[in-house]
Parts: C-alpha cells; sequence; structure tokens
C-alpha cells in the first residue's frame, strides 16, 4: 500500500501512534513533513481547514483524526487487527480516554521548565514563542493544566496502566490493540522527547516494559515525499466512491448542503464543504482546490461538529 501519504512531523504525539499502527500492519507508506505550527498551506489544501496532525491520505480521500485514521487502516489491512471481538468496546473506551484526558495531563507534564528545553533545544526565543501562541489559539484560550497537578494525575494514570498490564504484555490482552497505541503516544513523548522527565516511569517498571515492547513495533517502511508531489496525487486521482451507508440523520441538513466540520474541543478551525456522507460513524465532504483539485475529506462523527454554512 504505497499510495498511503502520511502527513505529520516527526514531535507530535498522536503521528507517533499512527506510525506504529503502520508498523504494526507492515504497511508501506509515504511521508510529507508538515510544519508544527500554522500556517500550513500544502496541508490545509487538503483539508480546508483542518491543521491538527496527522492526516491520511489515500489518492483525492483526506482522512482526518486518529480515530478515523485506524479505522481506514484496519479497513484495508485486515491483518494484525486493532480490534478482537471480545474487547473491541473496551478497547475504543480506553483509546478516547487516551486520547483525551491521558494524552492532556501527559503534556501538560512534559511542557514543564525542563522538558520545553529539551523539545525546544537549538530553537530561538521566537520560535518558542510562535508555538506557545499557536497552542494556545488550538485551545481556544484555555488554561493549561499546571504541570504540578498533572505530576499527581499523570502519576495516578500510569498506576492505572500498570494493574491492566499485571500478567500479560499488553493492556487488553496478548497482543496490542487500538487501546496500547492511543496510551503509549502520550507516553513516547515523555520518554522520547522529554527524557528529563521520564523518571515519573520509575515506579511502575510494567508500564516501562509494556513502553519498550510497543517501541519494538517500528514504523513499518516509509519514503519520503515532498508536499507538492502529495497534491499532485490529489489532483491527478478519482475520490473513492462511497459504499453502503451515507446518510443518518442528526441534524436536519440534508446531503449536498454547504457545511462546516470542526473539532469540537481544540484546533477548532472548520473545513467547509458539500456533505455527502453523515454514516453512523463518519462525515464525508466534498471540495475543490486549486491545488489539490476535487478531494473527499472525511471525519470521525465523535469529536467533531456540523453546521449549515450560512449562504
Amino acid at each position: 500500500m504505497s499510495d498511503l501519504i502520511l502527513h505529520h512531523y516527526a514531535n507530535s504525539p498522536f503521528a507517533e501512534k499512527i506510525r506504529l499502527v503502520l508498523g504494526y500492519k507492515q504497511l508501506s507508506w509515504q511521508s510529507v513533513f508538515i510544519p508544527m505550527i500554522m500556517p500550513k498551506p500544502d496541508l490545509t489544501a487538503l483539508t480546508g481547514g483542518y491543521r491538527k496532525t496527522p492526516v491520511l491520505q489515500i489518492g483525492a480521500d483526506i482522512y482526518c483524526d486518529t480515530a478515523l485514521i485506524c479505522d481506514v487502516l484496519e479497513q484495508l489491512s485486515p491483518a494484525h487487527s486493532l480490534y478482537t471481538e471480545e474487547t473491541k468496546g473496551t478497547a475504543r473506551i480506553v483509546a478516547q480516554w487516551a486520547d483525551s484526558a491521558l494524552f492532556t495531563v501527559a503534556m501538560a507534564y512534559n511542557f514543564q521548565p525542563s522538558g520545553v528545553a529539551q523539545v525546544f533545544a537549538g530553537a530561538s526565543a521566537e520560535q518558542v514563542q510562535a508555538f506557545v501562541a499557536d497552542r494556545t489559539a488550538m485551545r481556544n484560550g484555555a488554561a493549561r493544566m499546571a504541570a504540578s497537578d498533572a505530576a499527581a494525575t499523570y502519576k495516578s494514570h500510569l498506576r492505572r496502566l500498570a494493574s491492566m498490564l499485571h500478567g500479560q504484555e499488553f493492556l487488553l490482552g496478548s497482543r496490542p490493540c487500538l487501546a496500547d497505541f492511543a496510551c503509549y503516544h502520550p507516553l513516547w513523548f515523555t520518554q522520547d522527547r522529554t527524557p528529563a522527565l521520564a523518571g515519573i516511569f520509575d515506579a511502575t517498571p510494567e508500564v516501562k516494559l509494556w513502553m519498550a515492547r510497543m517501541k519494538d513495533i517500528g514504523h513499518g517502511s516509509s519514503s519520503p515525499l515532498r508536499a507538492e508531489q502529495a497534491l499532485q496525487v490529489a489532483q491527478s486521482s478519482t475520490p473513492t466512491a462511497l459504499a453502503g451507508e451515507v446518510f443518518q440523520d442528526e441534524h436536519g441538513i440534508p446531503l449536498g448542503s454547504r457545511v462546516h466540520i470542526a473539532a469540537d474541543n481544540f484546533g477548532l478551525e472548520p473545513t467547509e464543504g458539500e456533505l455527502i456522507a453523515a454514516t453512523r460513524t463518519r462525515f464525508t465532504l466534498r471540495r475543490t482546490d486549486a491545488r489539490a483539485g476535487s478531494v473527499q475529506v472525511h471525519f470521525p462523527r465523535m469529536g467533531f461538529t456540523l453546521k449549515k454554512a450560512e449562504s
């Protein structure tokens, strides 16, 4: 599947989640590096406004949010499944907790002064200030948890993960599932990007051993691709035909309407387009861009809002 294109940057925890899933599924993929902060003109030419990292591109189909990306990769490559029938619901619930509560606490802990010094080693004061301003805007002005408060909560979360790992190699059994990849990525940032703070894992050796097992999965086989080439791929491709259920109306907005879709709590930049599908689990917009051509942009329902565009 060399037509998988991941738009990401090296320090992104959520991108690490998907890089590991690609490795677990032993997939080949193409790597487009994007800026850490706005503006991201090459990415938003594809998404129409969505700016969070990562984004998966398959031809002229653009997939936003890692929860949806994981489902897409599972459908494309069922081998080395992210789910078992017995734990599918539990895995999704744990993953949602990890991507929200655990991630928020871990990053508040990671971005205390010693962590910031490591993340931005060699960066100018202006670059650091630009990053802080960008992330403040993504939080819509909401304050970040104090590092001292985050430390205690992070330790509690780690103890709970250690309890889940007692007597088994992965969180829900003998092999990794969606829950493992979601729980790993914020901890990866602590261990790999702010190692001065990684002593927090010392009290939970089960977690440290699990993290080593997760890291060993690797990222699969990737090759570099320029952003301009990814845009050319989109422009020269035809979006996939939508199959099966395409409409479950929860908003009173008919298919064919001009709509806005945006995340509901972080990174609120909207994408505008024509609503062409609203299934039980996802939204799909059709939009046209001068550089990307006609594309379909896909979002999960959970975590996103749908509104009719003002005429």
